[in-house]
């Protein structure tokens, strides 16, 4: 008897075209992939009707994702059986060619009696000639979602878990308790079937709330996490097991990437390895870049010299508690000891005629944006931008005054998780965007109108977690209250 297969209705290929089933394969045996389908080609009397005869009667042509239509034949087994390479056509004669009708027809002689009328026009000019042919199908033609319906259990073919992340040329799964039985097999399959991997990782366990990083275990390939990735016009080079980095948050980086401006100056509090730093320094703004995790930190260094940013971006490794407000004086130093910057020469010239020298930038002495990428806790970090001006003395060595009104407000971006329980409904947006603004108002003890927020919903994490980012000038009141 025939074993079910639940999962011809998501394919996008005739039955007889999916993989042999085998699920009690725990160990992936690629010899056990192969099929044979019995189909009918024919050869045109006339090799220049091929075309014609494609176009006028494709209803009646193989139609299968991955198989071509016309074929090489064999002269020395016209008749019977036939294979869809020409290694075994003749040496010394030009292999013919021939068109292979849909897979519902499998027998010659029936096709010929039902189509030879269909044919009728093409057959008035050239001979047609219907025999078997036999196509052999193997494990490098089928997708890797394929292979894994056919030896998973049925009940576990709902979410075949071959989705995941690229870093690099590594390639990133998270792999539900339900299908770790057949982790060694499922991550094969994503090797095997992803030419740019070279190692498959299934994380372990959740994101560490320090350093942000998690375990993760090899399924198949190299044991090799140092990777580069291209994102935002710069190139990134990291450890993946040992610092955070997620591919899927590209659109994220470039949104805030757009919002800073040439000659600005940019507080990056939890900076990672550089995907909002980098960027922004090439964009000529300077960044002062933090992130605690020493590992981060040294390869955002390595990543600030990989692309050419050391003029405008400048690391740190503290703790963004305090970084968030040591750095607004040691801007001013900054500023003080480097009244401009000048940019590197762009182009290459030569050395009769090298590139104009680009006209300097002077250097802020406040910052116009705080990035404060930790969605898990970065909230509880919003306490220290209270008294961030509050000397008054920083305030005139700042903006040349120590006047309220001459305080220029930086825009807070802050990222942030909203979760609700698994059995409770999905909340509003309504509601999601009160809890928010009650979380910002409750850190900063200030109360914050909702139209004083901007909340960007930047990805769903999982069923029952958002990320969202929230943008907001910091409150003057805020900004002038007693330090904590």
């Amino acid at each position: 008897m025939a074993q079910k297969r639940s999962y011809e209705s998501s394919s996008d290929k005739a039955p007889q075209f999916l993989p042999p089933i085998n699920r009690t394969m725990r160990t992936l045996d690629k010899s056990f992939f192969k099929t044979e389908v019995p189909l009918v080609v024919i050869k045109l009397g006339n090799p220049a009707f091929i075309s014609k005869f494609a176009r006028q009667f494709q209803k009646y042509i193989l139609q299968q994702p991955g198989v071509g239509h016309v074929v090489y034949l064999n002269d020395k087994t016209q008749g019977g059986l036939v294979n869809s390479s020409s290694e075994n056509a003749s040496a010394d004669k030009k292999p013919e060619k021939g068109i292979l009708l849909s897979q519902q027809y499998s027998d010659p002689e029936q096709a010929q009696r039902e189509l030879s009328p269909v044919f009728k026009e093409i057959l008035d000019q050239t001979t047609i000639d219907f025999m078997p042919y036999t196509l052999r199908l193997g494990y490098d033609y089928w997708k890797s979602e394929e292979i894994l319906a056919a030896v998973l259990p049925e009940e576990l073919l709902n979410e075949i878990p071959c989705g995941f992340t690229i870093v690099g040329h590594v390639a990133h799964l998270n792999i539900r308790d339900q299908y770790l039985p057949y982790k060694a097999m499922i991550g094969q399959v994503v090797l095997d079937k992803n030419p740019k991997i070279r190692t498959v990782v299934n994380k372990l366990d959740a994101i560490d709330t320090v350093f942000r990083t998690f375990a993760m275990e090899v399924l198949a390939g190299d044991h090799d996490f140092m990777v580069e990735q291209s994102e935002s016009n710069c190139r990134f080079r990291f450890d993946f097991s040992k610092v955070y980095w997620n591919s899927r948050l590209h659109t994220e980086h470039d949104r805030l990437i757009s919002k800073f401006q040439k000659g600005e100056a940019v507080c990056d509090v939890f900076a990672g390895v550089g995907p909002f730093a980098v960027p922004a320094g090439k964009k000529e703004a300077l960044v002062f870049a933090n992130d605690l995790n020493p590992e981060s930190h040294k390869y955002l260094v390595d990543n600030i010299k990989l692309n050419k940013v050391e003029t405008f971006v400048k690391p740190f490794c503290r703790d963004g508690r305090t970084f968030i407000y040591d750095a607004v004086t040691e801007l001013v130093d900054f500023a003080e000891q480097n009244p401009t910057l000048t940019p590197p020469r762009k182009g290459r010239g030569s050395r009769s005629n090298p590139p104009p020298q680009p006209e300097p930038i002077t250097v802020p002495k406040y910052y116009s944006h705080y990035v404060m990428n930790l969605p898990d806790s970065a909230t509880d970090f919003l306490d220290s931008y209270i008294g961030l001006y509050s000397d008054p003395a920083l305030r005139t060595r700042v903006f040349g005054s120590d006047k309220p009104e001459d305080v220029k407000l930086p825009q807070i971006h802050v990222h942030c998780f909203h979760k609700h329980e698994p059995h409770q409904p999905e909340p509003t947006e309504e509601v999601v965007f009160e809890n928010l603004r009650q979380r910002v108002s409750g850190k900063l003890n200030h109360e914050m109108a909702l139209d004083q927020l901007y909340i960007h919903n930047v990805r769903k994490v999982a069923p029952t977690k958002t990320m969202h980012c929230i943008s907001f000038t910091l409150p003057l009141e805020v900004a002038l209250a007693a330090k904590n």
